[in-house]
């Protein structure tokens, strides 16, 4: 038998089951509230894009965009193309816009994949290995020699080639496995006509432009060496910049610098000394050494000199490393012995 007490406690857990309904139920329509106006948020304005020609608004993707700046939007084709001669101006100033804003991007080096300090600067403090296709440092090189007593390739352990001819087959091995070092180190061996090949520009220039596909930024630059020089081609200096301004958007500071020269005897003082910025940024003396004489002769500013000195020495000491540095003294031993030969 229930109780006064017992019926009040008894409508009072009734009361809670109604009211936790309708918390739950006002829940939900929130919840669906909410969805409708994410849904709403989602279908934003930037989805959206009006036609530059004919002003008639629509879905961004499914719009036609100028095939240069990236920027302008076309309903069709048809409006594309009655815009062409308004945009032409708007679009050729942005285009070089964009261009610049890649050209003179710093770009940070690569690194040695053991040591995993930034690549030295000069081309031949490092070497490529044809049995894995890694880039590895002399100090990295010169460290394994001396743990292991033998000449082993200091990431992969492979022995060394004895023949030309087995240099060459493991050069087209990693070229088949799309390394673009693998036809810049073949594409050296055709221009100097060694490991058993004939000298041939032609064929080193057609490997330096696959090379330079690939990723191999010291291919573009050589490349464009090829077209100053005419080795194997035709002197074409607009080539020639072509492919020294690819090398320098992949962070190549030799062909930076010689676009910082080619700026120089055009009369270009500001962009050349930009160019010569950062190389030297990026450890390259001889764009610190222009840097210093554009500050004597008032080119460079006093702030300018002082910032790009301190990373250079910064980038200097990166690179700097004890193993690397017994590395060039025993390597300069060997070549100062050779040569006495």
């Amino acid at each position: 038998m229930s109780t006064i007490g017992d019926n009040n406690d008894q409508r009072g857990g009734d009361s809670e089951k109604i009211t936790s309904n309708k918390e739950e139920c006002t829940s939900c329509e929130q919840n669906e509230v909410n969805n409708i106006t994410e849904d709403i948020d989602s279908m934003s304005v930037s989805d959206m894009s009006t036609c530059a020609n004919c002003g008639k608004e629509g879905n961004s993707d499914d719009m036609n965009i100028c095939n240069r700046c990236k920027e302008v939007k076309y309903c069709n084709a048809t409006c594309k193309k009655k815009h062409r001669s308004k945009h032409k101006k708007k679009c050729d100033r942005r285009v070089a816009e964009q261009h610049d804003e890649q050209l003179f991007k710093e770009i940070e080096p690569d690194e040695c994949p053991i040591c995993m300090l930034p690549m030295p600067l000069d081309a031949s403090d490092s070497l490529i290995g044809s049995c894995c296709g890694k880039r590895i440092c002399n100090g990295c090189r010169f460290a394994m020699f001396m743990s292991e007593e033998k000449d082993l390739c200091a990431f992969c352990r492979t022995p060394p080639p004895i023949r030309d001819e087995e240099i060459i087959k493991r050069l087209k091995e990693i070229m088949n496995k799309g390394n673009g070092d693998g036809f810049f180190q073949l594409a050296g061996y055709y221009a100097r006509g060694i490991m058993g090949l004939p000298q041939d520009w032609v064929k080193s220039n057609e490997l330096l432009l696959k090379a330079g596909e690939l990723g191999c930024t010291e291919a573009y630059c050589n490349l464009g060496n090829s077209y100053r020089n005419a080795s194997g081609v035709e002197r074409d200096v607009k080539k020639a910049i072509y492919y020294w301004e690819l090398a320098a958007m992949g962070g190549h500071v030799d062909a930076r610098y010689n676009l910082g020269l080619e700026e120089l005897k055009k009369g270009n003082i500001h962009r050349a000394f930009k160019h010569f910025i950062i190389g030297a940024r990026a450890g390259y003396k001889d764009s610190l050494d222009i840097i210093k004489e554009g500050f004597m002769q008032g080119d460079v500013t006093k702030d300018e000199y002082a910032s790009t000195l301190r990373a250079y020495q910064k980038r200097q000491n990166e690179i700097k490393s004890d193993e690397r540095n017994q590395a060039k003294a025993a390597y300069s031993h060997i070549d100062a012995l050779t040569q006495g030969r």
